[in-house]
């Protein structure tokens, strides 16, 4: 824990129904690692999230429960990091001269959970056959989505996912329904080889289909059947199937290979189905709509972290007994399974190198949100 340095601080409080989050502004050398830091290695991020940011309209409210303003108090500092030049120093002393840091809290506590996704590759057939048999689908046909918001601007920003039967919005069948549905409903992408691969490409997303005359084709994310993650992995442990060290995709495929016969209703345990399309996109976009840069670019609660802010992490880096993960991260994703004011996803890129860092990622650490210093924070 870090707490002692903030003693002397200003504390700024936002209560929330479920938790309480607050953010206390901190000198930089109270951040881990920034003095040594390589902040330009995250103007990639930046930029394309600052492109967003300058394509709103000024008055928007970036976030209702952590003070960061609006958009357009974010616009002096965003048309000049689109023109910033490459280097180290050029970089940390821009942050310095027009940010100040505010370590995030989840009520008294400035640390919280860190892990890793990444974006996998899966080898799939246009056509199935014996060895190509597990579906991989496109936006059912009687899928439905509705902002709340579109109804009643007070009303949460909130998606619900339906089907309509007998004139009424019901909920969207759960994994185990979509796997006995009849398949006029379901549009199939493609075929893959394996079933724990398209399982993995759900939970991380997207991925890169690796077809059988050598070509690749990138499928996104297109929609969800409305259903809240289940960690299958955390089923095996609560059941004494794994220990918990062992609960990474490698520890699982394991237990499928040993229970063959088990392996598709484990999976069934999760209720949450994720939908794909394909897309002429160089890398995988994010909640945010941006793309996803390796090592710098986070998945947050956004209930709490407003998409596209900057925020300093230092936590420990997978697999590495001594060495710290301290980066310049942008927020420009979200996850079923990442809650609280303090949780953190780090994305890692793509294939079996990236799959390695995100399974061994999963540590306690802090962040810290950078703010315009224009914008005035109330006590």
């Amino acid at each position: 824990m870090m707490m002692w340095f903030f003693s002397a601080c200003a504390q700024t409080n936002f209560p929330d129904k479920e938790t309480n989050i607050s953010m206390m502004q901190v000198g930089f050398e109270k951040l881990p690692g920034w003095s040594l830091g390589s902040q330009e290695k995250s103007l990639e991020a930046w930029k394309y999230s600052c492109d967003r940011i300058l394509q709103m309209e000024p008055e928007k409210t970036l976030s209702v429960n952590l003070m960061v303003g609006k958009a357009g108090e974010w616009f002096h500092v965003c048309t000049k990091i689109k023109d910033l030049p490459k280097e180290s120093e050029t970089v940390r002393e821009f942050v310095e001269s027009n940010f100040f840091p505010y370590a995030i809290f989840n009520g008294d506590n400035n640390q919280g959970l860190f892990t890793g996704y990444f974006e996998p590759i899966v080898k799939a057939s246009e056509f199935p056959n014996n060895q190509y048999r597990f579906p991989i689908y496109g936006i059912p046909r009687d899928h439905i989505s509705i902002n709340l918001q579109d109804f009643d601007p007070k009303l949460p920003d909130t998606n619900i996912v339906g089907r309509l039967k007998n004139r009424r919005l019901v909920p969207y069948y759960t994994r185990s329904e979509i796997r006995k549905m009849d398949s006029s409903t379901l549009p199939i992408l493609y075929w893959a080889d394996d079933l724990l691969g398209v399982y993995i490409m759900q939970v991380q997303g997207s991925g890169v289909i690796q077809l059988t005359d050598g070509k690749r084709q990138r499928i996104g994310f297109a929609g969800h059947n409305g259903h809240d993650y289940v960690s299958v992995g955390q089923i095996l442990i609560n059941r004494n199937q794994i220990i918990s060290g062992k609960a990474s995709w490698k520890g699982i495929r394991k237990w499928m290979e040993r229970q063959k016969d088990l392996g598709r209703s484990l999976l069934d345990l999760n209720p949450r189905y994720i939908f794909f399309k394909k897309t002429d996109e160089i890398g995988p976009r994010g909640f945010a709509g941006v793309p996803l840069i390796p090592k710098h670019s986070i998945a947050v609660d956004r209930k709490f972290i407003p998409m596209h802010v900057p925020l300093w992490v230092d936590t420990k880096y997978p697999g590495k007994k001594n060495k710290r993960f301290q980066h310049l991260v942008l927020a420009q994703d979200v996850g079923n399974a990442i809650r609280g004011p303090v949780r953190g996803d780090i994305f890692w890129g793509t294939g079996y190198r990236a799959l390695q860092l995100a399974g061994k990622m999963k540590s306690s650490g802090v962040y810290f949100v950078l703010i315009p210093a224009n914008i005035r924070i109330s006590n």
